[in-house]
């Protein structure tokens, strides 16, 4: 996700959200399965132009990298209660087998980007001033 979070660091909300979205539609396209219109809405251009909102938190950019993926988390765990409920262990609760099925990657991949640009920011390559 650091290209996406890069992006709206440097060029702002607007595009941050543009470009996220365009990747989730690619996504998409390449993921290559269709099951749902509005899921598949919240699951890729949704969900990664989510990300974009990093854009706001310019000044404090690890704070705008858990923004970003809380809101991506929102998206996705939205979806998961709505379209995979089915796929919950029987007798777990659909909100919980979301919340741990998407928090099981959205975690780590927060802490890998927020890793990543503390550095890029250490060094001064996040914005473009």
């Amino acid at each position: 996700m650091v290209p996406i979070l890069l992006l709206a660091f440097r060029w702002g909300l607007r595009v941050g959200v543009f470009g996220g979205a365009v990747f989730g539609l690619a996504k998409m396209v390449l993921d290559g399965w269709v099951y749902n219109p509005l899921g598949m809405f919240l699951d890729y251009p949704l969900a990664f132009g989510l990300l974009g909102i990093a854009a706001l938190f310019r000044e404090r950019p690890l704070l705008g990298v858990v923004a970003a993926l809380t809101a991506r988390f929102i998206s996705h765990f939205i979806s998961g209660v709505l379209f995979f409920w089915m796929y919950a262990p029987e007798g777990m609760s659909p909100i919980v087998y979301s919340a741990v099925y998407n928090g099981s990657y959205i975690l780590p991949e927060m802490a890998i980007s927020c890793l990543i640009l503390y550095l890029l920011d250490r060094r001064g390559l996040l914005t473009l001033s």
